[in-house]
């Protein structure tokens, strides 16, 4: 268990959110943080396949949700 506090994330994940896990496990939900099964955490978006999103912001599980322009809700 970390000694620091982690972020709690309540907004589904963003339906381009991609990460290595998702190819590794076949079964990753990128909705849930389980850090063991998320590969090496390395994420990218669908829309630009790069580690930024078409906002130019970082892609990452805590910073792809409600708020950026480019975000669309996984259903």
């Amino acid at each position: 268990m970390p000694d620091f506090p982690l972020n709690v994330i309540r907004e589904p994940a963003c339906r381009h959110l991609l990460s290595k896990g998702m190819y590794v496990t076949g079964q990753l939900d990128p909705a849930v943080d389980d850090v063991e099964h998320l590969g090496d955490g390395h994420c990218w978006c669908a829309l630009t396949q790069q580690a930024f999103g078409p906002d130019d912001q970082f892609v990452e599980r805590a910073k792809c949700g409600p708020g950026r322009k480019c975000y669309e809700p996984r259903v």
